[in-house]
């Protein structure tokens, strides 16, 4: 594997590019306006049935879909235009909210109502995220991803950090109708430009997958390539303890603290503010530290952050801590999303980040619930001492899962393989289809040959093939037929075009040491029923 550092604009090079800087000013709008309407909807429910229980399902309703919506989602965003999708989901998410406005202006909206309109909405957010996040690459030139993902980290958390206060005073002085309204109104920025956006979409002359066969792909790709699933273990190990600090941080801010609501606004704005400083801070530090260097630094301030909150009272203290706590988080996530954007290729980009945002949402779920339920047996000081005991255990994990192998991969269509010769008149319909490579290794180079096979193994995994072997001759050692298993020959052709630069590096260093009379070649078997 080629490893090279890539190299990177400044903390601002993003915004260079016109799509993506009138997208970003757009989502930062839009996500305004989300926070606004959560505000708006947990209020409105404590009029329409002021129960606990009735309470806490808006916040379910805003969480099932994206729970359980994310894979389906990334895989549609795949087989389809990532453009249309956003289009959609975000047309859709307009109707739901201006029907949400609408209900509470007339007086029709009840308790049932509220909850249906705001799983409708969080059915638009669940499928528009794996597409949104995918577009990322395609806004920006390569070294400007890390500013882009970065950046849309600080929008976000600008968004978290004003959207609460705008809206408990939208509330408090109009009510929750012009809440529900400016968030409806806020989709209109992203929609106008998302629509003026000019795709080019990429061509490609493989056969379309299907549904079910996209899913199945991008679940194998996940399962056999080893940078992503350092990611995605990396961030769950994470993701598990530090959502402890935004389940617990208002229960500090109103049970230890004797805070009312403009005191919360104000410890989420100070951790808004650090995340604001990571995007001056991050590209400076990428220029000195590894990926798994400012994860681990970034993993040390934020446990530090966990025990501030678990016992410093003294706000003279604890708003420092909280914005080093907001530095460090966008720190960590940007260095984990940067690591997963570029360790899946094109191809299965949306269906990888899915995966990316159900390991997010799925620990942080869990996280909240085990340390909520922790801090009602033991109380919120030890639960918090607890996660941030956790946040350090995880990075016992850094030196087996490395950020690092992510790093300058080129993962770009290499389109060296040769169209498979298919002889005459031969039915190639139905599968499964059996490939194989024949090679002739001498003994000095036996060891690097079976090295660059483990490579290549987990390269014809991840790109369609359902079995792999590698067998030796007995009889003639030095002689080895490697063979694989394709579901389909339709699903073999979308293999051809799944292979990457960085595979055609493997599969030349295996030529180099193979001493047959010619260069390997592939032979295509396929099964026939009898």
């Amino acid at each position: 594997m080629t490893v090279h550092r890539k190299p990177e604009s400044g903390p601002w090079g993003a915004l260079r590019a016109p799509v993506f800087r009138a997208i970003w000013i757009a989502s930062i709008a839009s996500n305004v306006g989300t926070w606004v309407q959560g505000v708006g909807a947990a209020w409105a429910m404590t009029s329409l049935a002021p129960s606990p229980l009735m309470v806490a399902l808006v916040d379910v309703a805003a969480a099932l879909p994206v729970f359980f919506l994310s894979i389906p989602a990334g895989v549609l965003a795949d087989v389809a235009d990532r453009r249309r999708v956003i289009l959609f989901t975000q047309t859709w998410m307009l109707a739901a909210a201006s029907a949400l406005a609408l209900f509470s202006f007339t007086g029709w909206l009840s308790a049932d109502r509220l909850l249906l309109l705001v799983f409708l909405l969080a059915l638009g957010t669940a499928l528009n995220g794996p597409a949104w996040q995918a577009i990322v690459p395609e806004l920006v030139s390569r070294g400007d991803v890390p500013s882009a993902v970065a950046l849309n980290s600080v929008g976000f958390n600008i968004a978290r950090a004003v959207g609460p206060a705008i809206g408990g005073l939208i509330v408090a002085s109009a009510g929750t109708t012009p809440a529900f309204l400016l968030n409806a109104v806020s989709y209109l920025g992203v929609i106008a430009v998302i629509y003026s956006w000019k795709r080019e979409k990429p061509e490609s002359l493989a056969p379309a997958e299907s549904y079910i066969g996209a899913a199945l792909a991008g679940l194998r790709y996940v399962r056999h390539s080893e940078p992503f699933r350092a990611v995605l273990i990396r961030l769950a190990l994470f993701i598990t303890g530090g959502s402890a600090f935004w389940a617990l941080l208002p229960l500090v801010a109103r049970k230890e603290l004797g805070m009312g609501a403009a005191g919360y606004g104000a410890l989420l704005s100070t951790v808004g503010i650090g995340a604001v400083l990571g995007v001056v801070v991050i590209p400076k530090a990428r220029r000195r530290l590894s990926a798994d260097a400012m994860a681990a630094a970034a993993m040390v301030v934020f446990a530090a952050g966990l025990f501030a909150l678990a016992f410093v009272r003294n706000l003279y203290l604890l708003f420092p801590a909280l914005l080093l706590s907001g530095l460090a988080w966008l720190t960590l996530l940007t260095g984990l999303n940067v690591a997963a954007q570029t360790a899946l290729p094109d191809w299965v980009r949306a269906r990888g980040l899915s995966v990316y945002l159900l390991a997010f949402f799925g620990a942080s779920s869990a996280g909240g619930m085990v340390f909520g339920g922790m801090g009602n047996a033991f109380g919120l000081p030890a639960a918090l001492s607890v996660a941030g005991a956790a946040v350090l255990f995880g990075m016992t994990g850094m030196r087996r899962f490395r950020l690092a192998s992510a790093e300058g991969l080129d993962l770009r269509p290499s389109m060296h393989w040769p169209s498979p010769h298919v002889a005459g008149e031969s039915e190639t319909g139905g599968g499964p289809v059996l490939v194989t490579v024949e090679y002739r290794i001498e003994p000095e180079v036996r060891r690097e040959f079976l090295d660059l096979l483990t490579r290549l193994r987990s390269s014809r995994l991840r790109d369609g093939a359902i079995k792999w072997e590698l067998y030796e001759d007995l009889s003639d050692p030095g002689l080895f037929r490697e063979w694989f298993v394709v579901g389909s020959w339709e699903e073999h052709l979308q293999q051809h075009h799944r292979v990457t630069m960085e595979d055609r590096g493997i599969q030349e260093a295996i030529g180099r040491i193979h001493s047959g009379p010619s260069p390997p070649a592939a032979r295509h078997f396929i099964a026939r029923r009898i």
